[in-house]
């Protein structure tokens, strides 16, 4: 996958080149994505970008030609939202199908029954019939599920069954991730961080591109805990919704402590369980079910990574947790509400609650998405760029250099030392999983980001409680 050719070679090379170069077949044209429609049928990038390469792998745009195989082969197998009725019709009638949809695989134990069932939501199926052999092989199916081509048949008086499965699958090597790193300017990494993440880097400053990235923070970090406050437009979910299938984002509907925590009728684990990361998007408009029970399982959740509800079940997770909510900006483009969270839910505003938000992410000052904010050129396939990223939580010599180098001076609060080495750990093997930062460079681009990111928290909860005040106002450094 990767050619180690030294980057001497080419020292015209364009960073297009260099990527293409040194990633080879993980890198793809990100204006494929968008040439192919293929987002029209309500599928994430992810899988997206997977349906690109295998039935129409190359480089460079999208041809008419690619497309109209590329649509062609969608008509057949990735059903649009409206079809459900009509493949279970064509299942009734007899006939086999392939399709390209998410597959949950549930466990039901009682005294009247065993079995696996597997939900297919994008078709209406919620009882399909899995082997054990397809289970066994892809274990996932038992946690946050898996995107696939699904191979189904209906047996009558037996119901749906899955008789094959072909999941996404993107091969992850992160000692090759890192000698990557060493091909690449700081500023050339960031660059294909964010078109990865499907951002055109030129269209942020360096301030707002760290802004931007900090959105990944979460997937690098175990249990880091994000709060993004920002006007409509600016992009603030685009990325959760297509960057991993292990990401969750919820978007609408109800919240209930059974959906976050664990369902106490069944025990099955909800999805702080089974997820790296889930967010709340607009959270303004979620509608939240026993409320007081769902902060106050947050606070414990936040606070040790321990799932717990009602005493019946305790499940440990290392899931961040995200929350999205859109505020309003003055004619300057500043907030209007001062502070900041009282334009949130008024149960989400307690201060024992905002504290164990790791930071908080600015997102008024990152400019509104138009056409131009998209990426333009080259970058890493979402599938196997979502796959290193999660895989980088693993990566506890980042997490322990942070540990020794981060300190707070003055009269500093626990938590604000937490929370900034956390953020500067996630930072930290975004920007340098090599490790190879000078210490200029480690200040510069991942403790000084991090700062900014818990002062904005502090600052609310200074604002908000007298009892934080007994510690110092800014966030300060020892440095050396």
């Amino acid at each position: 996958m990767l050619d180690s050719t030294d980057t001497t070679q080419a020292t015209a090379e364009t960073l297009e080149a260099k990527i293409n170069r040194v990633f080879g077949n993980v890198a793809i044209d990100k204006r494929r994505l968008r040439a192919s429609a293929l987002k029209d049928r309500g599928i994430p990038g992810y899988v997206a970008e997977w349906v690109l390469d295998t039935v129409v792998p190359g480089a460079g745009p999208l041809s008419i030609e690619e497309a109209t195989k590329v649509n062609e082969w969608a008509a057949r197998v990735v059903p649009k939202p409206d079809e459900g009725n009509i493949l279970r019709n064509q299942l009734y009638a007899g006939q086999s199908l392939k399709v390209l949809t998410p597959v949950q695989v549930d466990v039901l134990l009682s005294q009247k029954r065993a079995d696996r069932i597997a939900r297919l939501p994008q078709l209406g199926i919620h009882d399909a019939h899995i082997t054990d052999e397809l289970v066994n092989k892809h274990p996932a199916l038992l946690k946050q599920g898996m995107w696939g081509v699904a191979e189904l048949l209906y047996i009558p008086e037996q119901g749906v069954a899955i008789t094959g499965f072909r999941p996404m699958q993107a091969t992850v090597n992160l000692e090759a991730w890192r000698e990557a790193r060493g091909h690449f300017t700081l500023e050339e990494w960031r660059a294909l961080l964010l078109t990865s993440m499907g951002y055109n880097p030129t269209a942020y400053t360096p301030d707002q591109q760290m802004l931007v990235l900090a959105r990944l923070l979460p997937l690098v970090q175990k249990n880091l805990h994000l709060m993004e406050l920002a006007p409509k437009g600016t992009g603030k979910s685009y990325v959760y919704e297509n960057i991993s299938p292990m990401v969750r984002l919820v978007s609408g509907g109800n919240v209930s402590p059974a959906v976050l925590f664990v369902n106490n009728s069944n025990a099955l684990p909800g999805l702080l369980a089974r997820y790296s990361v889930v967010v709340l998007d607009e959270i303004q408009t979620l509608k939240f079910e026993s409320p007081a029970e769902i902060v106050g399982g947050l606070k414990g959740y936040l606070a040790n990574g321990l799932i717990t509800r009602g005493g019946l079940h305790q499940l440990a997770s290392d899931c961040g947790f995200v929350m999205l909510a859109n505020i309003k900006l003055d004619a300057q483009q500043r907030p209007v509400a001062d502070p900041l969270m009282l334009e949130l839910p008024s149960f989400l505003q307690e201060t024992a609650f905002l504290d164990r938000m790791r930071g908080l992410i600015p997102g008024w000052q990152i400019p509104k998405l138009t056409a131009a904010n998209f990426a333009q050129g080259t970058g890493l396939k979402a599938d196997y760029f979502g796959d290193i990223l999660i895989e980088l939580r693993h990566n506890l010599e980042a997490d322990a250099y942070c540990a020794q180098h981060v300190n707070l001076s003055g009269k500093a609060y626990q938590r604000n030392q937490e929370s900034v080495r956390a953020l500067t750990s996630g930072y930290f093997k975004l920007l340098f999983p090599d490790q190879k930062a000078t210490q200029a460079e480690f200040y510069e681009h991942c403790i000084r980001p991090a700062v900014k990111l818990r002062q904005g928290i502090w600052n609310q909860l200074y604002n908000l409680d007298a009892e934080y005040r007994q510690f110092d106002r800014e966030i300060v450094l020892i440095l050396g």
